[in-house]
């Protein structure tokens, strides 16, 4: 298939925030698109806009369990991504990472397509190397509560690699980092959407610990654009690729902003830090830069604008829209 050609692409976790995304973009390219998801987490909400375009279709599938369809490239995101659902069940959220991997990858080598693996930040554990660059092979605890999506996902690399080398597969795995935007689900327990949820209904805002452990936010609309590109890019390219914002921010820090552009009578409490719970977290993204010609242009400031409104408008369903 030649660049530019219009494609039939398969969305696995598409009616999740990143995936309803993915898809909105891809049909604005003019492909079709099928969107693929057991609706475990993601929300037939978030994909409503888009089952009128005839060029989407939308099946309710699991991907633990084989697909036999006919497309032309693979984005494999099926996979609970916070912990409070990671966690819900540890190990059909194993099973998910590594079978539904193995699932994608046959479906690809049987029809010798190109297949993109969303794979996390998560892979470098609580980091001894700051900020994270690829070549660095991580610090996870492989027993712990968190361990089904950290070593879930890593073995979905493991996977990927072996079959671009023993099947001659064309694969491109991203490690994506922190991202927020619309979409995100309100009880999802990931930093950005508590905060904001929180500050919205002028609740407690709960810190883990003292707050000074760091994340790097990168908005959905950046991230969507590099995943893009990583798939765009030649044979010669298979990643892994950072993708995230190197802007580095405490948790304290997001939690005052978020006051403030709510205008929220919040106030802040200290919790806990759960266990395994990386004091540090940022990409290093040369990579991105030089492969990609990508870097993030949203400021925090105005994503959290977006996804402020997001929630204000939502926050009285029962799911996100």
């Amino acid at each position: 298939m030649r660049y530019g050609e219009t494609k039939t692409v398969l969305v696995t976790g598409g009616a999740g925030f990143l995936g309803s995304h993915l898809c909105e973009r891809l049909l604005e390219q003019g492909h079709e698109v099928l969107c693929v998801d057991n609706l475990f987490t993601g929300s037939r909400r978030n994909i409503a806009p888009l089952l009128d375009n005839p060029r989407f279709e939308f099946m309710r599938h699991d991907v633990t369990f084989p697909l036999y369809v006919e497309v032309d490239e693979i984005y494999n995101l099926a996979c609970p991504a916070s912990p409070v659902h990671y966690q819900f069940d540890p190990v059909q959220t194993a099973k998910t990472s590594v079978i539904g991997a193995i699932n994608m990858l046959g479906l690809a080598k049987r029809l010798k397509i190109k297949i993109f693996q969303a794979s996390t930040s998560e892979v470098y554990g609580d980091p001894e190397v700051h900020p994270q660059p690829e070549e660095y092979w991580g610090r996870v605890n492989p027993i712990g509560h968190r361990s089904c999506y950290d070593e879930g996902k890593r073995c979905a690399e493991t996977l990927f690699f072996d079959y671009h080398r023993q099947h001659k597969l064309s694969i491109k795995v991203a490690r994506i980092f922190n991202t927020y935007g619309p979409r995100m689900h309100p009880n999802d327990g990931r930093v950005v959407s508590n905060l904001v949820v929180q500050a919205l209904r002028n609740e407690d805002i709960t810190l883990y610990g003292d707050g000074s452990q760091t994340r790097a936010f990168c908005y959905v609309d950046d991230l969507i654009d590099g995943v893009l590109r990583l798939m765009a890019t030649g044979p010669s390219v298979t990643g892994p690729i950072n993708l995230g914002n190197p802007g580095e921010f405490s948790i304290r820090a997001l939690a005052e902003l978020v006051i403030a552009l709510t205008g929220s009578r919040s106030r802040i409490v200290a919790r806990p830090l759960p266990a395994d719970d990386p004091r540090q977290r940022r990409p290093d993204i040369a990579q991105a830069k030089a492969l990609l010609d990508w870097e993030p242009t949203v400021s925090l400031r105005e994503g959290l604008m977006h996804t402020i409104g997001y929630f204000d408008r939502h926050l009285g369903a029962d799911t996100p829209a």
